[in-house]
């Protein structure tokens, strides 16, 4: 592996598991930054919205997703990876979620979403990489899942992958993530807190003017004669526009009290840019209204700045891992009648409400924990500075005395 370093982030920390070994070589020519110590909004006293989130915050709240990166750092040029959101622990293919697929802009490439569109589910983890990475990452995504037990009699597997533009700090045309970096990313997937910022794909990505990355948050929500259930959101920021947070101008601020002579002001007419939203959901929901939440999902995308620009490509994959709405497709039955019950029309506000809220939150924390990268061709994203971001949210009254850091 030469000077490679692979990170794996995963979403329990402690030792690697599944017997996964990545070699760490004494010797880097490149370092991958640490972003533990860069704090999420809620460490800050921002709050977003009104509810409640889930016990870490992440879309791993959501029983049964896990999450696994891996996050390739090497040399002066490298500066990218992979992201894999599982729906459940079983084999997604005979077990099949059901799911929705919104293109708030088409510019950008997700394998996979006309099968999705077309019969409402989704039959393999969630993939999101580098945008020229997307054609090996599904060739990597079919060979796992044809590799799983009961799989010899499959024809046809639908992968569905999905990207932003990382090439402003990575070597995007070398195409560096690979079957070995995906299946890592798959056996690596756990529940619990989720690494944000510079990890797995959201490495080389830049949004709002700064760095951008990998973030996530939930939401809990009670459903009369249902109980409580619970929205993920898990996003790869890389757009342009100006950071907004709750409606306030923070970015624009955050350029006029600059405290770096020439740094740059960014334009929302020339940073065009991606983001992608993967929504998760314990709500029993069928692929209609999984539609309908994942539009919301955009509303908390252009609260954040976003006008999902030209160049813009922006998705939301939306699924129900709800075990009751499954779709089992093995057997001699096949997908030919399928169980409910599923929640009505009247009963999904609140959803609506919480997509958009963790959405926003999402996006806000893949900025504040991503740290400065230098890479392809020398270029420098630099992170949002934390000490300002606070004195211009306490100017706005975001952050209250007293709260925070």
């Amino acid at each position: 592996m030469g000077n490679l370093k692979r990170t794996v982030s995963r979403s329990l920390s402690g030792a690697l598991c599944l017997g996964i070994l990545i070699a760490l070589p004494t010797t880097l020519s490149a370092q991958a930054p640490e972003a533990g110590h860069r704090p999420r909004a809620r460490d800050l006293g921002v709050v977003i919205g009104q509810l409640p989130t889930g016990t870490y915050n992440a879309i791993t709240d959501v029983p049964g997703v896990t999450v696994g990166q891996v996050t390739l750092w090497r040399g002066e040029d490298i500066r990218t990876g992979v992201t894999a959101i599982v729906p459940h622990p079983g084999n997604v293919f005979w077990d099949k979620v059901l799911g929705a697929i919104v293109v708030g802009n088409g510019f950008g490439k997700l394998a996979g979403s006309t099968q999705v569109g077309e019969l409402g589910t989704i039959e393999t983890p969630i993939l999101l990489c580098g945008t020229l990475n997307v054609p090996r990452v599904a060739d990597a995504l079919m060979s796992w899942m044809l590799a799983l037990p009961d799989m010899a009699s499959v024809r046809s597997i639908n992968p569905v992958v999905g990207e932003t533009n990382d090439g402003g700090l990575n070597d995007i045309r070398g195409r560096h993530v690979g079957e070995e970096e995906v299946f890592t990313a798959l056996r690596s997937a756990r529940s619990g807190p989720v690494d944000e910022g510079c990890v797995g794909a959201g490495t080389g990505t830049r949004a709002l003017g700064f760095k951008g990355g990998i973030g996530t948050s939930s939401r809990v929500v009670e459903v009369r004669g249902l109980g409580t259930c619970t929205v993920g959101v898990l996003v790869q920021t890389n757009f342009g526009a100006r950071l907004q947070v709750n409606g306030a101008p923070i970015g624009q601020e955050l350029q006029r009290r600059r405290r770096e002579p020439g740094e740059r002001i960014p334009d929302p007419d020339g940073d065009d840019g991606s983001c992608m939203i993967v929504v998760a959901t314990d709500a029993p929901l069928e692929a209609r209204n999984l539609r309908r939440l994942a539009l919301r999902a955009l509303i908390g995308l252009g609260r954040s700045g976003s006008s999902m620009s030209n160049g813009s490509g922006d998705y939301v994959i939306a699924f129900s891992a709800a075990e009751s709405v499954r779709v089992h497709s093995g057997g001699t039955g096949g997908d030919r009648l399928r169980q409910g019950p599923y929640l009505g029309n009247d009963a999904v506000s609140g959803l609506f409400e919480a997509v958009m809220e963790a959405t926003e939150e999402a996006i806000l924390n893949s900025l504040l924990k991503a740290v400065d990268v230098t890479g392809a061709r020398g270029s420098t994203s630099r992170a949002i500075p934390i000490d300002l971001f606070v004195e211009v949210c306490r100017t706005y009254g975001i952050i209250p005395p007293g709260a925070g850091l």
